[in-house]
């Protein structure tokens, strides 16, 4: 996410989304990687019954889109709390857990 301004001008820019891309990915579960110049977002689904975890998206992006990213996302969640309340996470569904499945 460059600067959007060039020589003190605001650039507009059109976002373009194709068909098979407009209609999504569903995942619940991402693992992120990084090295000193890249971090790597890899998006799956897990399913009750299932061991694997199948990779459907992977983002490669630069550190300082990651940040961006992140400040993005944390503005987001902040303005989705204020108009529809807390996201509580459950104790299963914490990083460090394994998937909130139950049988």
């Amino acid at each position: 996410m460059s600067d959007p301004k060039k020589d003190g001008v605001l650039i507009e820019h059109q976002v373009e989304i194709r068909d098979d891309v407009a209609d999504g990915t569903y995942a619940n579960v991402a693992n992120i990687v990084y090295s000193p110049v890249e971090f790597i977002f890899d998006f799956g689904r897990t399913v009750p019954g299932r061991p694997n975890i199948k990779v459907l998206s992977r983002i490669i992006t630069t550190p300082v889109h990651a940040k961006q990213f992140l400040i993005n996302l944390t503005q987001s969640l902040e303005r989705f709390e204020q108009q529809f309340g807390e996201i509580r996470i459950p104790h299963s569904a914490l990083p460090d857990g394994p998937p909130g499945f139950k049988q």
